[in-house]
């Protein structure tokens, strides 16, 4: 897969098919939400293994009940389309 920087036309396009992810400044994101720390804590760690299998390691945060994920292409400078393709494995845990 090309990893070239999405203009961002091309952005709304692939939004439209990922339920409740978000683009702003050059970032995808989205906020999962859990009923305590453990459930986050063990959702987190899937997403490592994603991130590691893939090579493609999101910023993430988390705490009690909810886990922020944000995803960019660093050297393409934006969003590309190899993050969407890791956002929608994450969506699928």
């Amino acid at each position: 897969m090309e990893r070239k920087k999405l203009s961002a036309e091309e952005i709304l396009h692939n939004l439209a098919e990922m339920e409740d992810w978000h683009a702003e400044n050059d970032i995808l994101s989205k906020r999962f939400e859990f009923e305590n720390f453990s459930k986050a804590l063990d959702f987190v760690n899937k997403v490592g293994a994603i991130a590691e299998r893939r090579d493609h390691h999101p910023d993430i945060a988390f705490g009690w009940g909810y886990a922020e994920i944000n995803l960019t292409t660093h050297d393409r400078g934006g969003i590309t389309a190899f993050d969407f393709a890791v956002a929608k494995e994450i969506s699928r845990i």
